[in-house]
């Protein structure tokens, strides 16, 4: 905790502007399989014919006060008002990076179906949401969203809670399963066999999502290594990889291109394509033709 309040602030923040590549999420064609990255772990995606959203953090800070974990400039981009309709809302935990009470309440009304581990329908509840539309369950549970989605809640290995309370929610990570696509999203938490097993029971994934960013060595057994992203993105079976909880907060010691430089070398001679997208930068899932610029390397 000294080091984190108190260390070198060096590299922590880029020093100019993030890059972004703003895409109109309205004009995105619903039957052809995409992915936003939309800077930290937010993602809008395209899958079966639904509208899929996970973690959306739009407020320009990842605490609960506004002065605290602010967004790197630049990078907050996306906000409700960009969202279209959403078939699935997905929320990986309650932490402040993850679950933001401003942004949640402004989809409110935009939202279908709500998918989240147990103890997390709390705050929904709490907010006034329609308990029916929210999906509260265990570690793999499969819940049919859609005659060609399934979302599958799957384990990960991290900790729960918001201010004064902690690890009375559950944590998970996603496999997003249609008659053509399987997606992962890992979520937050360390490297453990969980990563295996889901490879041998749901992969081999056309895309895994993986934590890769905000880490320690301290706390290795709750956030990935770069290292371990890779090897956690192997273990699955992916033949592509997307890094995420990068590029928005600084929540962490490490300069913030580290991630991206890390594991980009680590997964030279990888079985899988090392995808590298700018925040609002649309992914086409499974075709391997497409390719992203080393945009971090342009900044400083």
């Amino acid at each position: 905790m000294a080091e984190f309040l108190f260390g070198s602030s060096e590299g922590l923040k880029p020093k100019e502007r993030m890059i972004s590549r703003k895409t109109e999420l309205h004009s995105l064609p619903l039957d052809e399989d995409c992915l936003v990255w939309m800077g930290h772990s937010s993602l809008y995606l395209h899958l079966g014919g639904c509208r899929i959203l996970v973690d959306p953090v739009f407020s320009s800070y990842a605490s609960p006060a506004f002065f605290i974990n602010r967004a790197f400039d630049g990078s907050n981009v996306y906000a409700a008002a960009d969202i279209p309709p959403v078939d699935v809302l997905v929320l990986s935990h309650d932490h402040w990076d993850h679950l933001d009470y401003p942004s949640v309440m402004a989809l409110k009304d935009k939202v279908k179906d709500i998918v989240c581990p147990l103890g997390v329908g709390e705050y929904f509840e709490q907010w006034g949401f329609d308990l029916a539309r929210v999906h509260e369950e265990d570690w793999y549970t499969a819940i049919p969203l859609a005659d060609d989605l399934t979302v599958h809640i799957l384990p990960s290995q991290h900790f729960s809670g918001r201010l004064l309370k902690r690890n009375q929610t559950q944590w998970a990570g996603f496999a997003f399963i249609t008659p053509g696509r399987r997606v992962y999203v890992s979520g937050d938490g360390g490297y453990g066999s969980h990563f295996r097993h889901i490879g041998e029971t749901l992969g081999p994934f056309d895309l895994a999502v993986m934590e890769n960013g905000q880490y320690n060595e301290r706390w290795a057994r709750i956030h990935l290594m770069p290292e371990e992203a890779a090897r956690a993105a192997v273990d699955v079976g992916a033949k592509a990889v997307l890094s995420v909880h990068n590029g928005k907060f600084a929540l962490s010691r490490h300069p913030w291109a580290e991630p991206y430089q890390r594991l980009s070398a680590v997964s030279l001679g990888k079985p899988y394509r090392l995808l590298t997208p700018a925040i609002g930068e649309a992914v086409r899932i499974g075709d391997d033709r497409q390719t992203f610029a080393a945009w971090w390397e342009q900044m400083t």
